[in-house]
């Protein structure tokens, strides 16, 4: 075995026995659409004395960390996002109303001299430094300025006073400064008679008095209340004492927060997502076994193990990076098998490719005319000759997943980490696990003498009939285009006509999906919500007795009377899913769309322009732009909504489709550096026809994984592969009779030179394109790809 083999066999074993061990050492974290639970997103807000800066978020964060403590919530995750947002995650909590409602609250605590009545109440706004205040039983009090705040407060119980009956009140404890403040507030205070309004404290909670006791006549006058403790009463009930107890202990916020997105999904939703997408991955992974098994045989058995083992690198990477697992990550997951198939398969084709070529010299009469070609060595060539197409093509869906990250929110970032690892893992099973189990087998004596037996001896069907019948596909590349703006034009007249239905990430409001016991009518239920007091409201079937209503914006009373209306027409209703996405987020999640839009297009532009030519760069685009036009206008016609997951399908379709014209454009290139003088249609030609047995078992292994997800993956995830099913349609089409009529359009204008050749090129001229030109290299001096 030679030393680079052995190389490889040694890190293909070093990664997969990590693999291993942290998928037996760990357990992954799963988001909460697959574990149930809610998330909310809070925004620091600037308040009269604080900038809500990256400082002042992270202040927050803390505050907001003590206070989620306080809930008693298993696992609870909090983590700044951005400058000034705080993503809250609360597992298990089904109804997210108290506890918004207690992680939003200022609880900015004061501790004021109550100056006396004031009978002409609130409205009378006196001096800067007094202001009138209801107390607990809504009299109006004249308040001074606080004495102290609540950054004097050391710990704070809630507690039931049994022997004198008085029921529950909050020990508030002192800290520093705050004992005493205490005792000169309340020492002024007792030196008023009693019944005096002036003996009283008022204790303030974000402006509100929540407790106004009149000091005890006990209490010295001069002297107060020492010893920096004392005790709140005000009629409360058990929870209003522990929750106000709660507010106090966990602090003041440094800056009022905003709850700009809620999300919440049941246990059973979540349980039932990881279970069809689990199935969907297994058919999907298992049919795409077979596919490439049938196709190249022991090769492609060896290439089955290798997705084996994808899918090990992939999820110990997802747990070393302490990845969250969410319901889009697992698509992403799945998707991704899909890369590592087309890695295979470009590197299988190129060589069969290579071996054929050699067949073909041996039989014109080679040194060793009658040996058999070597195998070993065109699957080495086969791996040399495509690792450009496999690199490039990666490297332009990486870029995709990245954009996904940056610019989406919420799970969809989740599928463009979970992609951007498949990726990088497919690359290592292809071109390093494969490799090392292939060329072991290769090495053995009966493999040699059978090379049938490996897959790479036989050309395949598709190319079979290409070399027979070699068609000149772009003969009629202009009827190709006009066939493509025949089809935009379909797509922006649904996209005009019928509008786009924009799910509630971009519009701002609330989704609630129910699970209700008997099957409702959409139109039944429109109707009953209308004639409640919703007549905007969206309402959707989105499956068998589940329906999904969608409001600009609902009250927590409003979502009630919902959830009533929707009982009413099919008997027990289950809340499965609730999200609340805030208007201002709509907005930027709708702007951000659009940029990552643009910048992926910019991406792929630039990419491909320094790595090819700019007329291939502007080729893909224009292609890009073309599916993503034609897939919005499908999204259109068909009335379905066009959201976040619709979002990741769209980046994810504009890196398959530049996979794939990156993948003839680059055997554009090494069949053109080969024979400058040729004219570039025929290349073009050569090009697409040598690869398009690459794009046809691609396609199909896509097709197997994404049918699955389709058929198997749940409700949620059957518009991401309807999506991408179109999606990989569309983008082959284009791959082949948009890009490469436009960049033959292009170089007859270009005045710049034909690539120079790079190392063993190939002949443009292969059987499988048009005849070969006068003057041309001979294709058996050259090594020619056949």
């Amino acid at each position: 075995m030679k030393r680079a083999s052995r190389l490889r066999a040694l890190l293909a074993l070093a990664v997969l026995a990590l693999s291993l061990y942290l998928s037996l050492t760990q357990t992954p974290r799963l988001g909460l659409d697959l574990r149930g639970g809610t998330q909310l997103v809070l925004e620091t807000r600037d308040s009269p004395t604080t900038k809500a800066d990256r400082a002042a978020t992270e202040r927050t964060l803390e505050v907001l960390r003590r206070r989620v403590d306080g809930l008693g919530v298993s696992e609870p995750n909090l983590a700044r996002s951005g400058e000034n947002r705080i993503v809250v995650e609360l597992p298990g909590v089904q109804d997210p109303r108290e506890a918004a409602e207690v992680l939003g609250r200022t609880a900015q605590l004061t501790f004021h001299p109550v100056l006396g009545a004031d009978p002409q109440g609130p409205g009378n706004p006196g001096p800067k430094d007094k202001r009138t205040l209801r107390d607990e039983s809504g009299q109006p009090l004249r308040v001074g300025p606080a004495a102290l705040t609540g950054e004097q407060v050391d710990g704070a119980e809630a507690g039931f006073d049994a022997e004198r009956g008085s029921g529950w009140y909050v020990t508030v404890d002192l800290r520093g400064s705050g004992e005493q403040k205490w005792a000169e507030l309340t020492g002024d205070a007792a030196c008023k008679p009693m019944g005096d309004p002036a003996r009283r404290a008022a204790i303030v909670l974000d402006d509100k008095v929540i407790s106004s006791p009149q000091v005890n006549e006990s209490v010295a006058c001069g002297t107060g209340i020492t010893g920096g403790s004392t005790q709140i009463t005000g009629n409360f009930t058990q929870q209003e004492a522990q929750g106000l107890a709660l507010l106090i202990k966990g602090g003041a916020l440094p800056v009022p927060v905003e709850l700009i997105e809620q999300r919440t999904v049941g246990p059973t939703l979540g349980a039932d997502a990881i279970e069809a997408s689990a199935e969907a991955a297994v058919i999907g992974i298992s049919l795409t076994a077979l596919f490439i098994t049938v196709v190249y045989r022991l090769l492609g058995i060896l290439a089955a193990l290798a997705l084996g083992c994808y899918a090990l690198i992939s999820y110990a990477a997802l747990l070393a990076l302490g990845a969250t697992l969410t319901l889009p990550g697992l698509a992403g997951f799945v998707l991704a098998i899909g890369m590592a198939v087309d890695a295979n398969v470009l590197v299988f084709e190129r060589a069969r490719e290579e071996y054929a070529a050699g067949r073909k010299k041996k039989r014109r009469g080679g040194a060793d005319n009658g040996a058999p070609p070597n195998i070993r060595t065109a699957l080495t060539a086969g791996f040399r000759n495509a690792f450009s197409a496999v690199a490039d093509s990666n490297i332009t869906t990486l870029l995709a997943a990245g954009l996904l990250f940056f610019f989406a929110s919420g799970p969809v970032r989740g599928f463009g980490v979970t992609l951007s690892i498949g990726v990088l893992a497919s690359m290592i099973s292809a071109l390093v696990v494969t490799r090392v189990l292939a060329e072991f087998a290769l090495a053995r004596d009966l493999v040699r003498a059978a090379p049938r037996l490996t897959g790479l001896a036989d050309e395949g069907r598709v190319r079979t009939w290409l070399t027979r019948r070699g068609p000149d596909l772009m003969r009629h590349r202009r009827r190709w285009l006009a066939a493509s703006a025949l089809v935009l034009a379909l797509a922006a007249g649904g996209i005009g006509l019928r509008g786009l239905d924009f799910g509630v990430e971009f519009t701002g409001g609330r989704m609630v999906e129910y699970a209700t016991a008997t099957q409702v009518d959409p139109g039944a239920a429109r109707k009953a919500l209308a004639e409640a007091g919703f007549p905007r409201a969206v309402v959707n079937s989105s499956g068998e007795g589940d329906l999904t209503v969608r409001t600009e914006k609902l009250t927590a009373a409003q979502e009630d009377e919902v959830r009533k209306t929707v009982a009413g027409l099919g008997g027990k209703t289950e809340k499965v899913r609730d999200e609340l996405i805030g208007p201002s987020l709509g907005d930027e999640l709708r702007r951000n769309a659009l940029i990552a839009l643009g910048v992926a297009l910019l991406a792929q532009l630039a990419y491909l322009a320094a790595r090819f030519r700019w007329t291939f760069g502007a080729s893909a685009v224009a292609a890009m732009a073309h599916d993503v036009l034609i897939l919005v206008g499908v999204f259109a016609w068909l009335g379905k909504p066009v959201d976040g997951v619709f979002l990741a399908a769209l980046l994810t379709v504009i890196g398959y489709s530049v996979n794939d014209s990156v993948v003839v454009f680059d055997r554009v290139r090494e069949l053109w550096g080969a024979n400058r003088k040729a004219p570039f249609d025929r290349i073009a030609n050569s090009a697409i026809l040598q690869t398009l047995p690459r794009t046809v078992n691609t396609g199909i292994g896509a097709v197997l994984i994404l049918a699955a997800l389709a058929f198997l993956g749940g409700d949620s995830l059957t518009d991401f592969a309807v999506a991408l099913l179109i999606g990989i349609g569309v983008g082959t089409y284009s791959s082949l009779f948009t890009a490469m009529p436009l960049a033959i359009e292009l170089e007859a204008r270009s005045t710049a030179p034909p690539p120079r050749p790079a190392g063993r090129a190939k002949s443009a001229l292969s059987p499988t394109g048009p005849r070969r030109r006068a003057g041309a290299r001979r294709a058996d001096d050259s090594g020619a790809v056949v």
